[in-house]
């Protein structure tokens, strides 16, 4: 595995974990599907991103690429302005595979524990940091909303287009920075983590500030 780590022990507490952290991503990922292209292109960066780290450190890459080459077609057909969608029959394996895939990379040895969460910290961020928020406000947090950062931003003004784009930059940013960490300073990993949360925050930040200026009713 990578640098030679042995595979990680199993732990009731583990298992309770991982088992929350895979129901989470299946759902964060349905959540976040309600733009155009976004699930699609979260999922072809991510699974090739997993491809290219397990390539780099040795073990076989071809399920998480195959998984993204299915997703293509998909995201073709799903860019702005959209002729076919996901839906839950697509977004929710694709985030169980996405947890799945990441914590058994992580046992065994492939990747260390902070790759998968940086992958797609894009959509982990958005879905935690808001349901952080309507659990604080007192919402209740099973009913449809539509106050996820994604969501904000297209209302702000840029659309399915420029909430593709911004979202888009970002996916490959925190993908690329695992994979230059991951070769360069696996060790750095978990600061490289923490300094992309911190901007993700900054980022939603400066979104509730311009959205609560807009709708200053909505605070």
């Amino acid at each position: 595995g990578a640098g030679g780590r042995e595979p990680a022990a199993i732990s009731l507490a583990a298992v309770a974990v991982a088992a929350l952290a895979i129901a989470w991503s299946a759902n964060l990922f349905n959540f976040m599907d309600g733009s155009d292209g976004l699930a699609a292109a979260m999922a072809v960066v991510g699974f090739g991103t997993y491809g290219a780290a397990a390539w780099h450190s040795g073990a076989s890459p071809w399920a998480y690429w195959t998984l993204a080459a299915a997703t293509l077609p998909l995201l073709a057909l799903n860019l702005p302005p959209a002729r076919t969608f996901m839906g839950d029959v697509g977004a929710v394996p694709l985030g169980f595979l996405a947890a799945v895939f990441g914590l058994a990379g992580w046992r065994a040895g492939t990747w260390p524990g902070w790759l998968p969460l940086l992958v797609f910290l894009p959509f982990v961020s958005d879905a935690s940091v808001t349901l952080a928020l309507r659990v604080l406000r007192g919402e209740r947090v099973w009913e449809p909303h539509k106050r996820h950062y994604y969501q904000r931003l297209h209302q702000l003004g840029a659309g399915h287009r420029g909430t593709l784009l911004a979202f888009g930059v970002l996916m490959i940013g925190t993908a690329s920075s695992a994979l230059w960490t991951l070769a360069v300073d696996p060790a750095s990993g978990w600061l490289v983590l923490a300094a992309w949360a911190a901007a993700f925050l900054l980022l939603y930040a400066g979104i509730d500030y311009h959205w609560n200026r807009r709708n200053p009713a909505s605070r």
